[in-house]
């Protein structure tokens, strides 16, 4: 329980890899501030899943993170519930995909409020907390696309590279604050590659009919142009990462960008 008696909140935290860290961070003893726009259904099954992970307490804000008085309202409740955040993973994120000329000028505005605007005023309101206490981790959810672009998706990949840089600037501001004995405050960035989501599983199903129904055929032709080890990555899997650069002893590393994308950045 590595974690016990450190509160962590992971935005966007209803399903996918936003509910695996937060539930990998309850496994180490962490009290967990869980964060999308659902339904209270789907909240009370995600809580649970938690709680039963090892959390010893959490809670569940519905809060729209295009605005930034709704992200002001949703730290206010997460710092105060137990007086200060320890962890935060800004794991929330929107796509829509079209060419930079065919792009509605509202969804850039959305994508870039809810990837990068909204990191931003998540740390600006919750390192001042931890730069006191001498322990703070900030865990972004980048993405491969955060080091490597694709058509189709530009303000995406705007997003995505703009939050590696500011994570990188927090890391900077933040390197020299706390010690070993408290753990220091860090910022990295985990930038996943194609990982088993329920947003990605049209396109599974697509290829995989055109297999004659055969998943795996479907998941290699999906993954062959980009990812070289044609494995998609499990959510669970990203939840190790997070809850690894969570830990005390990882004081030291602090301002990268993690891949995990079976090969992806390395061509």
């Amino acid at each position: 329980m590595t974690l016990k008696g450190r509160t962590a909140l992971v935005t966007g935290s209803m399903q996918g890899i936003g509910l695996a860290i937060a539930t990998r961070l309850a496994q180490d003893g962490a009290r967990i501030v869980l964060h999308d726009v659902a339904e209270t259904a789907q909240a009370h099954a995600a809580l649970s899943s938690v709680c039963q992970a090892g959390a010893p307490e959490a809670i569940y804000v519905m809060r729209d993170l295009r605005h930034s008085a709704e992200i002001d309202a949703l730290m206010a409740e997460a710092i105060g519930w137990q007086g200060g955040l320890d962890i935060v993973v800004n794991n929330a994120g929107i796509q829509y995909t079209a060419a930079i000329v065919d792009m509605p000028p509202q969804s850039w505005d959305a994508i870039l409020a809810i990837n990068l605007s909204a990191a931003f005023h998540t740390m600006r309101l919750a390192l001042p907390g931890m730069v006191s206490r001498g322990y703070g981790r900030i865990v972004n959810i980048a993405s491969v696309h955060g080091l490597v672009a694709s058509a189709q998706k530009g303000p995406y990949v705007a997003a995505k590279f703009g939050l590696v840089g500011l994570t990188r600037v927090a890391a900077l501001e933040c390197a020299a604050v706390g010690s070993i004995e408290t753990g220091g405050v860090t910022a990295n960035c985990i930038a996943p590659g194609w990982t088993e989501t329920a947003l990605i599983q049209p396109q599974i199903m697509a290829r995989a009919q055109a297999h004659g129904g055969d998943r795996a055929a479907g998941i290699k032709e999906l993954l062959q142009e980009k990812q070289p080890s044609h494995r998609m990555s499990a959510p669970s899997e990203i939840g190790e990462v997070a809850a690894m650069l969570c830990q005390p002893w990882a004081h030291n590393i602090n301002g990268i960008t993690l891949p995990v994308d079976g090969g992806w950045t390395a061509q």
